[in-house]
């Protein structure tokens, strides 16, 4: 999924070779965070993706990881935390029945990082591990949001997974729950599970839930999931915050939410609804996801940059799939590494 062709005319992409020292004068930094998506690891040798046209490094994932986190230890001095955007483990770990070991040695990793993770679920935490068994690990990372106790509005259900937290004055960064509504990971006896069910085999009448073959809207398949209605009204009141307190928002979720940064066949369910409350305030800047593995970027039409990560699943040992991204008073700079391109994103004007 190439998506370069249209990147041009709103963001510049900087030359690899390049420092990022020439536009550091403009503006002065204000904090810095790490990006990583799709590790998927797994003990296992190297394999093809579903449709056999992408080689996947299992066993390497995890020594990517290690890379990742010796180099934003160097830049401990800025780097304010780590958004892991899920997806941590391989589904194949559940098959041999070896799930909560192979988490335990991504979080070994982990836990040499000087600055504190943020944890995203994706499909692949939901092959592996229960909605309960998620709330209960070291996967909740809730307990780093913040609490606005003049606002309960925008104190999130335990009924989803998502937060929000202040790094710095005037930024604000929500995690939103991707498969909240979803057939994986659920208790099948649950109305939610059912209610899902039956509008996944609604609007996808294949009888493999995660083939998009013959669909109107191909994002209607097993491995994604979507927003509830609960959720979005709790991502609203989040927004309607940080509008009202001139803060700049950046949104993060596994999945997706814009045609343009993704195969049509990796968006969220209800897609259109999370870019309706977006673009319904001025404060978001940008959305962060993974879960498509080749990357993507786009600028919505309301000035807000959708930037989908490359996966470390897909990158051979020569490479690399991690950035740092440097946050501004005007904009944000991603410094990619390997598979990853760097980007100046500048916020839209009020």
């Amino acid at each position: 999924m190439e998506r370069e062709s249209f990147q041009e005319t709103s963001l510049e992409v900087m030359d690899k070779n390049s420092s990022l020292g020439a536009i550091d004068g403009i503006s002065e930094l204000c904090f810095s965070f790490g990006v990583v998506s799709d590790i998927q690891y797994a003990d296992l040798e190297d394999g093809y993706n579903f449709l056999r046209t992408r080689m996947r490094y299992y066993r390497y994932s995890l020594h990517h990881l290690e890379g990742a986190i010796e180099e934003w230890n160097e830049e401990s001095n800025h780097l304010f935390f780590v958004l892991q955007l899920g997806d941590i483990i391989d589904g194949f770990n559940a098959q041999y029945k070896v799930s909560e070991e192979s988490l335990q040695n991504v979080l070994k990793e982990f836990e040499k990082l000087k600055a504190p993770v943020h944890h995203t679920w994706g499909n692949h935490e939901f092959y592996n591990f229960s909605r309960d068994y998620l709330r209960n690990s070291k996967l909740n990372t809730k307990f780093l949001g913040d609490q606005i106790a003049h606002c309960p509005e925008t104190t999130p259900s335990e009924n989803y997974y998502a937060y929000h937290f202040a790094p710095f004055p005037k930024f604000r960064f929500i995690l939103l729950d991707a498969y909240d509504m979803s057939v994986l990971g659920m208790d099948q006896s649950s109305p939610k599970y059912q209610d899902c069910m039956k509008m996944l085999k609604e609007k996808n009448p294949n009888k493999e839930l995660n083939s998009p073959q013959g669909l109107s809207e191909p994002q209607f398949v097993q491995y994604n999931g979507g927003f509830s209605q609960d959720q979005l009204d709790w991502f609203d009141a989040v927004l309607t915050f940080s509008d009202t307190n001139q803060e700049k928002v950046v949104v993060v979720g596994h999945v997706p939410i814009h045609p343009d940064c993704s195969d049509d066949t990796c968006l969220a369910w209800n897609y259109r609804d999370a870019l309706s409350v977006i673009w319904s305030h001025k404060c978001v800047v940008c959305f962060l996801a993974g879960h498509t593995h080749d990357g993507g970027y786009c600028i919505d039409t309301h000035g807000v940059h959708h930037i989908t990560l490359e996966g470390v699943i897909e990158t051979p040992p020569e490479s690399q799939a991690f950035g740092t991204v440097h946050v501004y008073p005007d904009k944000m700079v991603l410094k990619g590494r390997g598979r990853v391109p760097d980007r100046i994103m500048y916020y839209k004007k009020d």
